[in-house]
């Protein structure tokens, strides 16, 4: 357990340092990227932690601990430089990308592409939301492309 821990604290503290040395929208998709590749590794984890043996029960709280607030703050980050969309949940990004890296599907590469896809749906239509949602202006989220 003490490895994976370790492994939960450097993943974290990789939020810190990508933060300081990239600009918030690559700083999180760094992350995510970093994330994805964390989850990959551990392909059997999901079934050990729901086996039913409590040498596995205080992980899920740790990993939450430790991961939701580092991706939280990338992404708070992100939203507030208008460079992705700020209605997206940490929680829901973190099981979003879990969910990428299943054990079954072991293409080379699918699920850093597919990473890749969610990172870019992140991005998409970023600066519309954070006009709508705080600095005025009407609801244009579906103009801006074709002129309107």
């Amino acid at each position: 357990m003490a490895v994976f821990r370790n492994e939960v604290d450097a993943c974290a503290e990789a939020a810190r340092v990508l933060a300081a040395e990239h600009a918030p929208g690559e700083a999180l998709a760094r992350w995510l990227r970093r994330y994805a590749g964390f989850i990959a590794t551990k392909r059997g984890l999901a079934a050990a932690l729901h086996s039913g043996d409590p040498a596995f029960d205080a992980l899920p709280a740790y990993f939450d601990q430790h991961l939701r607030p580092a991706l939280a703050s990338l992404l708070e980050s992100a939203a507030a430089a208008g460079e992705v969309r700020a209605d997206v949940d940490p929680n829901e990004l973190l099981h979003a990308v879990a969910n990428l890296c299943r054990p079954d599907d072991d293409r080379s590469g699918h699920a850093g592409r597919m990473v890749d896809v969610l990172i870019d749906g992140l991005r998409y239509g970023a600066d519309a939301r954070a006009a709508v949602s705080g600095h005025g202006g009407n609801d244009d989220r579906g103009d801006h492309a074709g002129g309107g």
